[in-house]
């Protein structure tokens, strides 16, 4: 598989598969580019599928300098990959990390993207828990560095938002666990420190998320705490957005509910690429209860 080159000279490993009307994955910070591999295996069967391993995630190039990560690179490397395979316009799926690089994709880049899956991105937006989320990402990365991530992996995977997936499927969890013990520390510790850490919150973002006329479908799941109130704020502020909750889901929503997401998200396009994933109707008032005259 191929490995392309960013703006800044970082190389990212990418693969792809399939034919017609590109999609791009872009994956969490706890996952990489296998993570994709169920909708992978699934929209192949329709779409040119491509999905890539971040900076920081090995194969692709782990820049030691964290100044080499930071929201509006990870932005820009997606539209890099995109450049690079020569696909103009794509639609564009992401989960957490990757979730808040597809939605700013769809403030920067809103020429180059058919639609928006935003999936569970909400992680240190609530404004409530704004310097929580800095510390502990700061703390994470220290521990990633410090035990290495083989040590690390057996904690982080047992976060709250992971242990539905646990319970419900402790194969595919274990899969989950296994390779992210197989991520690069220091990668792990500068995409923490410089991507995380430092991300605005999404309600910083309220004016220009008010303009984007980009489709968009917002996927939470109902056991992901800091998702969905997140979610909610998203669905009421961008215009052509729709919200899909996910009941006994927690963060890792593709692979906790692969068929369910796989559903959603191809009638998603398909709605789009009939022109029918339209802004809400002005007529349709969120403040009135019942109509009276």
């Amino acid at each position: 598989m191929p490995m392309i080159t960013t703006r800044d000279g970082t190389r990212l490993h990418v693969e792809e598969a399939g034919s017609g009307t590109p999609i791009v994955f872009v994956h969490e910070f706890g996952g990489d580019h296998r993570s994709w591999e169920p909708q992978m295996r699934y929209f192949t069967r329709r779409y040119r599928c491509i999905t890539y391993g971040a900076r920081g995630y090995p194969p692709s190039d782990v820049p030691t300098d964290v100044e080499r990560y930071s929201q509006a690179i990870a932005t820009d490397d997606i539209a890099d990959v995109m450049t690079a395979l020569g696909i103009a316009k794509a639609h564009i799926v992401g989960l957490s990390m990757g979730g808040f690089a597809t939605l700013h994709f769809g403030l920067r880049y809103p020429e180059r993207a058919l639609s928006l899956v935003v999936a569970g991105a909400g992680y240190g937006a609530e404004k409530q828990y704004e310097d929580y989320f800095r510390n502990v990402s700061l703390e994470v990365a220290r521990k990633f560095e410090e035990l290495g991530a083989v040590e690390f992996a057996k904690i982080y995977s047992t976060a709250a938002s992971r242990i539905v997936f646990q319970v419900k499927d402790p194969r595919g969890w274990q899969e989950f666990a296994t390779q992210l013990s197989e991520h690069s520390a220091v990668g792990s510790a500068r995409t923490m420190q410089g991507v995380q850490a430092r991300r605005p919150s999404i309600y910083d973002l309220e004016a220009e998320l008010r303009q984007m006329q980009v489709p968009t479908l917002v996927v939470v799941g109902d056991e992901d705490d800091h998702c969905l109130q997140p979610g909610l704020f998203l669905k009421r502020t961008v215009p052509a957005s729709g919200l899909l909750v996910l009941p006994k889901t927690g963060h890792t929503l593709n692979i906790d509910e692969p068929a369910l997401f796989n559903q959603f998200v191809a009638d998603f396009l398909a709605t789009v690429e009939q022109n029918k994933w339209l802004p809400r109707d002005p007529r349709s008032v969120p403040a009135e209860i019942m109509k009276t005259s």
